[in-house]
C-alpha cells in the first residue's frame, strides 16, 4: 500500500490489510501494463482470471530468460572448460565466453592448467611435522634413512584429471613415494645422503612421469625437491661419529697423495737425469774406444812400416805426457861423470813472479853459478864423445 492511500490514516489499529484486495490490484497493475481492458459486458468475473493468467505468463518468461542466462560462462587464458551432458563428457572449451545448456541438462567444469600444485611426501607443511610411515625407507646396503621431498606438478590433460582419476593427489603422492622407494632401495646410503641427491630427485621425476602416464592422469611433474634426507634420530650420533671418521679418512687419503705428488714427480725427474747421464757416459765411452781403436790401427799401419822409429816416437810421446805434471829432472848419468845441475824443479815455481826474478840476478854472480855452465859444457863434449865412439 502507498504512502497516499487515502484508507492509509483511516485504519489506525484495524489490523492487517485483505489480502484479496491486494492480489487484486495487483492483477489490475499488470494487465495496465499490458494494455489489457476489461471485457465489453463489463462483469468482473471473467476479467480475474484472465488476469492471473497474464502475471504467470510474464513470471514463466522471466524465470526462462533468467535460466537460460544461467549458461554463460567466461574461461580464462590459463584455463579450459570441459562441458558434460548430463554427467557424460562432451567437449573441452577454449579460453573465452562460452555458453551451455544451463543445469540440469549440461555442466561445466573450470579447470586451471597453469597453477602449480605440490604433494608433500614425508612430512605435512612442515619438516619438523614427520610421517613417519612415508619418510623412513631402506636403502641398497640395509640401513634406514629418513627422507622428505616436496612434488610439483601441473595438469596436462584435464579430461584425463577429471574422469580417470577419483583422487588426483593422492595417485601423485603413491606415485612419489612408489618412485623414491624403488631408487633409495637401489642405491647405497651415502649416495642417497650426500653426493647423489640431486641424481636421486631427477631420477625419482622421471620414474614418477612415468608411472602416472601409464595410469592417464593428465598429470605432468614439474619438479620434486628433497627437504630432508638423513639417518633416524635413534642413530644419529652414532652416524656422526662415522661420518667424522669418514672425513678423517679422506684428509689422510688428501695429505698422502699430496705426498706422492710431490715425491713421485722427484723421483721420476732424478731416476730420468741418472739415466741420461749413464746414457751420456755410454756414449762418450764407446766414442772414446772407437777413436782409441782408430788410433791404434794408423799406429799399426806406421809400425809396420817403420818399427824402430814408431817404437821411438811412443815411447817419447809417452814420457812426455808421464813427465809433463811431475817437476822432477830426470838425468843420464851411464858416463859416470859428476852433472852439476841447476835446481829446475825450484826455479820453475820461483820463476813465476816478477820478484822472484830480481832475486835471480845477485845469485849469477855467486861462483857456484859461474862453474855450472862450465860442468854444462863439459857434461855435453862427454856425451858428443860417447856418440861418436858408439858410431865408430
Amino acid at each position: 500500500m502507498a504512502l497516499n492511500d487515502p484508507q492509509w490514516g483511516r485504519r489506525g489499529n484495524q489490523g492487517p490489510p485483505d489480502l484479496d484486495e491486494v492480489w487484486r490490484r495487483f492483477n489490475e497493475k499488470l494487465t495496465a501494463l499490458f494494455g489489457r481492458g476489461r471485457s465489453s459486458g463489463g462483469g468482473p468475473s471473467n476479467a480475474a482470471p484472465k488476469q492471473f493468467g497474464g502475471g504467470l505468463g510474464l513470471l514463466i518468461v522471466l524465470v526462462l530468460l533468467v535460466w537460460l542466462a544461467s549458461g554463460f560462462y567466461i574461461v580464462d587464458a590459463s584455463q579450459r572448460g570441459v562441458v558434460l551432458r548430463f554427467g557424460k563428457y562432451l567437449e573441452t572449451t577454449q579460453p573465452g565466453p562460452r555458453w551451455h545448456l544451463p543445469y540440469p541438462i549440461e555442466g561445466v567444469e573450470i579447470v586451471n592448467l597453469s597453477q602449480v600444485r605440490t604433494v608433500e611426501v614425508g612430512y605435512r607443511n612442515n619438516v619438523k611435522s614427520k610421517v613417519i610411515k612415508e619418510s623412513l625407507m631402506l636403502t641398497d646396503d640395509e640401513n634406514i634413512i629418513d627422507i622428505q621431498f616436496a612434488v610439483q606438478y601441473i595438469l596436462k590433460s584435464p579430461e584425463d584429471y577429471l574422469f580417470n582419476n577419483r583422487s588426483p593427489e593422492d595417485s601423485v603422492l603413491q606415485a612419489a613415494e612408489t618412485a623414491i622407494r624403488e631408487i633409495v632401495g637401489k642405491s647405497r646410503m651415502d649416495f642417497v645422503l650426500y653426493e647423489g641427491r640431486e641424481q636421486v630427485a631427477a631420477h625419482a621425476t622421471k620414474l614418477m612421469q612415468e608411472i602416472l602416464v601409464r595410469y592417464k592422469t593428465g598429470i605432468q611433474i614439474s619438479k620434486v625437491t628433497m627437504q630432508n634426507a638423513q639417518p633416524p634420530e635413534q642413530v644419529q650420533a652414532a652416524f656422526d661419529d662415522a661420518v667424522k671418521a669418514n672425513q678423517d679418512r679422506e684428509r689422510q687419503k688428501n695429505e698422502g697423495q699430496a705426498y706422492a705428488n710431490d715425491v713421485i714427480p722427484k723421483a721420476h725427474g732424478t731416476a730420468s737425469r741418472i739415466l741420461q747421464e749413464a746414457d751420456g757416459y755410454r756414449q762418450r765411452v764407446i766414442a772414446n774406444a772407437e777413436g782409441d781403436a782408430s788410433r791404434f790401427r794408423q799406429i799399426l799401419v806406421e809400425y809396420t812400416k817403420a818399427p824402430v822409429v814408431t817404437r821411438d816416437r811412443l815411447y817419447l810421446d809417452m814420457m812426455q805426457q808421464v813427465l809433463s805434471s811431475t817437476s822432477k829432472v830426470l838425468i843420464d848419468q851411464k858416463s859416470g861423470a859428476n852433472l852439476l845441475y841447476f835446481p829446475l824443479d825450484k826455479l820453475l815455481h820461483i820463476g813465476g813472479s816478477p820478484a822472484d826474478g830480481q832475486e835471480l840476478a845477485p845469485r849469477a854472480a855467486t861462483p857456484e853459478s859461474a862453474q855450472q855452465p862450465e860442468s854444462t859444457s863439459r857434461s855435453r863434449e862427454a856425451f858428443r864423445s860417447r856418440d861418436r865412439e858408439q858410431r865408430q
